[in-house]
């Protein structure tokens, strides 16, 4: 069974059921050289990353290797729990797709 509708409601296993991202996903280069990609939202001077990853290492690809295909063998990615930064921290950001390094 793919769904369930019980008095107009759509039901589905909850194995299907994915969480929605919040905020844009994008790749962060932040000071002192930390890489890390999430879901990006800012406020109040903040940038809050969720489901968020740390671009740990990376070799014979360059960073644009890394943007394109975060699943090579070349590319070290660690899940660690959300991100938040300073907006000063930020040297610059790369969006990217809603699964990008999951």
């Amino acid at each position: 069974m793919s769904k369930l509708v019980i008095n107009g409601i759509e039901y589905v296993p909850a194995a299907d059921a994915v969480a929605k991202p919040i905020g844009q996903r994008a790749v962060v280069v932040v000071d002192r050289g930390w890489i890390f990609a999430g879901d990006l939202t800012q406020e109040n001077g903040r940038i809050k990353l969720s489901r968020a990853v740390w671009v740990f290492r990376w070799s014979n690809c360059g960073f644009n290797g890394v943007i394109a295909n975060p699943k090579s063998d070349e590319v070290e990615l660690r899940r660690i729990a959300d991100v938040d930064l300073p907006e000063a921290a930020e040297i610059f950001r790369v969006p990217v797709s809603d699964d990008w390094g999951l």
